[in-house]
């Protein structure tokens, strides 16, 4: 790391930090008095659950009730079961008043089990019951009708002289007004939380509901039994869960009451863990002391947000100083603005990634928790890894200052090996392969020979004319027909190895379909001269993308990788060898026993075997030769297909060397660069798993909704910030660097797209299995038609509808004011999306009559001649 990068990563690590101080500046709220009205109270511990009939000891009870002597006038609760039952008798011992209350729910035997206990409980502790509160929220869950609670409360008043009522939200009071005619006083619940209230106008919300009951009821003495902010959980509405929101809206409601004279109970004393089961990680956060009966805020002290700040920030900065120094420790070239834009990057991924583990250690941990919370921070740190990889190709490809390996032409006239053209054919139209020879035979290049191999084509009618035309051609063509042969394109280039001349000192292979320049090897040859080099490589290119639209798509996406990654891997001598337009030294050839015939990806392999040996390879960014696309979507995707399995296959089988684990002569320039451009490919084959276990999940949402809940709204937001940022980098890199137009660009990020599913299955089979066979890209196909089309992607149109149909059923049968729900169906839309892009590719390619020109045409690869241009200019300034 130079001192540029270092001064730029201190730059940032203090506007962070400034950032994070502004964010938490202490807000100033009303003091907590030294007594309040009264809590709901609950003495249930982190191993107790009411819904197994599991309650705290009474020496638990007795040590809440101690805790919260001196600091309370009064408790309310909410149960007579079990222990629940001491609780008046024992909170008397503390000059605590209690507010007792009997549970009411659907079973009518143990609803008068309760009722009677109560009445002993009340005979027992006369003198501190001071109300009675028969059933909380009975109505609103709908546990029994009206004139059911009605008779509850009736039979009540005959044996208990305390006030009763039954506690309700304020707007089941109004909906119900015949209810208040059998009460004492009105046990009212107002939560602006669950209503999405926003914290800075709960207060007032909170006021207005007073009103409004006073009005309808202005005989009748209201209680708020529940009022309270919970500290932790999702977003509704615009209510967020948080510590600081929970401070903020405690501190100025008791203020509020005390000058209004409300009577209160705030929502709760003690955090309740085991409400997890029924109102999710928001039940278990409305304690003002947490499970472990600390503090949760400071009742004097300005609040701050977060209170450990300054420890997360100092965290932050040194994980990004740990972080920068590996991307920037061989970024020779790269401008300020490269640097600049790494750096920032890095800081936002590397906060994100320590909020999200600070938020999670904020909650009450089960094994369950735990086990999503791992699996979130595993996601967040990949997910991390993929965007700094693409972050440091998008710098890279737009502001390196100057290139380390720039591959200038130098005239070598006295220099002219002998080099031999392989081109393995396999059931190809003749006359395309015809068109290749001739253009061949036209190389302004005096020493070289041509070995077209046939293998295991079974129709004399293919194979024969092409013989003949290569005798017609010369003694310099040569052809084999091989059949059987094993190996597929790899036997038979192995099968040319041995039958290469020996006087050949370069091995060059191109494919069948391709149009070579005359200028070729007269140009490339020469790069040999360096004894170092081993592979000369000039990018795949295509002649036919002006024939319909659905090439002009796919020509477009091709270009990306050849105008960009290759661009920028040869900087560090890290180019993906392609099997066509390619050379290689023959010695090198002999030194590693030829291509691979286990990996169906054998030139990627090829290469990586090379540059194990200590050899280098030289990328020239400029067209020598163009062939021809696939004729179908379905043909499209098998090619990907192939790219992706092998590239699976070559990481397993290399994996130690690319790992540094083993001793070879890989450098680190070349290992990340293999690793990190197959990363994005790694990344769409665990979104496959993502997206089976999110239509899993979204199922279960709507079958069973009181069971399973949206995931949480950091869960959501890794994968829409995944696809934003490769959209946006393949965007920027598509109009800065290709200088492709609007279309141009938006069809090429929907050809690549279209790819994800295919990608997806192709690294996950290439991780389980490895007996994938080769298949050619197909070339002058009959074109697809629409049925065809279609069912080339039914796969991605089930996926679709699956991912469209569970973000409309999730709006028709959950609550829309979670926030974390409006995510998860975002999620969902935008999980389609790649689908659909298959979908709408697969039509497009069964319509080849829509013109090329609706797309546009991509300009052909030539960044050397632009390179050279520049250069020159810059010597004669």
């Amino acid at each position: 790391m130079n001192k540029l990068s270092f001064l730029l990563v201190l730059l940032m690590g203090g506007l962070s930090f400034m950032m994070w101080a502004l964010f938490n500046r202490p807000d100033q709220l009303p003091a907590w008095p030294r007594y309040i009205d009264g809590f709901s109270f609950n003495p249930m511990r982190v191993h107790n659950s009411s819904s197994l009939d599991n309650y705290p000891t009474l020496e638990e009870i007795e040590q809440d009730l101690a805790l919260l002597e001196g600091s309370v006038y009064s408790i309310r609760t909410y149960s007579v079961s079990g222990t629940l039952g001491d609780i008046p008798r024992l909170a008397s011992q503390h000059n605590l008043n209690v507010a007792v209350g009997a549970w009411i729910g659907t079973d009518k035997k143990r609803n008068k089990e309760e009722l009677h206990k109560l009445t002993g409980v009340y005979g027992n502790s006369i003198r501190n019951i001071v109300r009675v509160i028969i059933g909380n929220e009975s109505l609103l869950r709908g546990d029994v009708r009206l004139d059911t609670l009605i008779g509850y409360l009736d039979q009540m008043q005959k044996v208990i002289t305390a006030p009763i009522s039954t506690a309700e939200p304020w707007h089941v009071w109004l909906d119900n007004p015949e209810l208040a005619e059998h009460v004492d006083y009105l046990a009212v619940h107002i939560l602006p939380y669950w209503e999405g209230i926003n914290v800075q106008k709960a207060i007032d919300f909170t006021q207005e509901r007073m009103k409004k009951l006073k009005e309808a009821f202005p005989d009748k003495p209201i209680v708020i039994s529940e009022i309270g902010w919970p500290s932790n959980g999702r977003t509704r509405g615009k209510a967020k869960a948080s510590l600081a929101n929970q401070a903020r809206f405690l501190r100025q409601f008791i203020a509020v009451a005390q000058k209004e004279k409300y009577t209160y109970y705030i929502m709760e004393a003690f955090d309740q863990v085991w409400k997890r089961e029924i109102e999710g990680e928001v039940g278990t956060a409305w304690g003002v002391y947490d499970a472990e009966r600390k503090s949760k805020f400071p009742h004097t002290a300005p609040v701050i947000r977060i209170p450990e700040w300054p420890t997360l920030a100092g965290l932050c900065a040194s994980l990004a100083l740990i972080v920068t120094a590996f991307l920037f420790r061989d970024s020779k070239g790269l401008n300020y603005k490269g640097r600049g834009f790494l750096t920032i990057l890095t800081y936002v991924v590397v906060t994100a990634t320590v909020w999200i583990v600070y938020d999670y250690t904020q909650r009450y941990l089960t094994t369950g928790t735990l086990l999503v919370g791992i699996l979130m921070i595993l996601s967040a740190l990949g997910i991390g890894v993929v965007l700094l990889a693409e972050a440091h190709e998008w710098a890279e490809a737009l502001w390196l200052g100057s290139s380390r390996r720039s591959p200038l032409h130098s005239p070598a006239p006295d220099y002219h090996p002998m080099v031999s053209i392989h081109i393995p054919a396999y059931n190809e139209p003749p006359e395309m392969l015809k068109q290749t020879l001739d253009a061949i035979a036209a190389l302004d290049y005096p020493n070289y020979e041509v070995l077209v191999i046939d293998n295991n084509t079974q129709e004399p009618e293919t194979w024969q004319p092409v013989e003949k035309h290569c005798k017609m051609l010369g003694k310099r063509f040569k052809f084999f027909h091989v059949s059987p042969l094993a190996g597929f394109k790899a036997g038979a280039l192995n099968y040319a190895l041995q039958h290469t001349s020996t006087d050949a000192e370069i091995n060059a292979v191109i494919d069948s379909d391709y149009l070579v320049s005359p200028n070729w090897l007269k140009d490339l040859v020469p790069l040999f001269q360096n004894p170092k080099v081993a592979i000369v490589q000039a990018p795949q290119d295509y002649h036919d993308c002006k024939e319909s639209a659905f090439k002009a798509m796919i020509h477009a996406e091709y270009n990306g990788f050849f105008h960009i990654g290759m661009v920028t891997r040869n900087e560090r001598n890290a180019i993906i060898q392609h099997g066509t337009m390619t050379m290689v030294r023959c010695s090198v050839m002999k030194e590693i026993n030829g291509w691979s015939e286990w990996c169906i990806t054998e030139d990627a392999e090829l290469g990586l075997r090379i540059f194990e040996r200590g050899y280098e390879a030289i990328y020239v960014a400029k067209s020598y030769g163009q062939g021809l696309m696939p004729d179908t979507f379905l043909d499209f995707k098998k090619q990907r297909f192939r790219w992706a399995y092998g590239a699976m296959l070559i990481m397993r089988h290399h994996l130690a060397g690319l790992l540094g684990l083993k001793n070879g002569s890989l450098t680190r320039g070349q290992r990340y660069h293999f690793l990190a451009g197959w990363l994005p490919w790694m990344a769409d084959g665990i979104n496959l798993l993502f997206n089976l276990g999110a239509l899993v999940w979204t199922t279960m949402m709507v079958l069973k909704p009181g069971f399973f809940s949206p995931p949480e709204a950091l869960f959501s937001l890794m994968p829409l910030t995944f696809f934003g940022f490769k959209l946006l980098k393949m965007f920027v890199l598509y109009r800065w660097q290709i200088k492709a137009g609007y279309r141009q660009c938006l069809a090429a990020g929907l050809a690549g797209l279209a790819l994800s599913h295919t990608i997806a299955r192709a690294m996950l089979a290439g991780f389980l299995t490895k007996g994938v066979g080769f298949f050619r890209t197909p070339k002058r196909t009959t074109k697809n038609r629409l049925l065809q089309a279609l069912a080339a992607c039914r796969e991605e149109l089930l996926f679709a509808i699956a991912f469209l149909l569970g973000s409309y059923s999730l709006g028709i049968t959950q609550d829309l004011s979670l926030f974390d729900l409006f995510l998860w169906r975002l999620v969902l839309v935008i999980q389609a999306i790649p689908f659909l892009a298959a979908v709408i590719v697969s039509m497009i390619s069964a319509m080849p009559w829509i013109p090329a020109g609706l797309i546009g045409y991509m300009s052909p690869i030539d960044q050397c001649s632009a390179r050279e241009s520049t250069q020159k200019k810059a010597e004669l300034e």
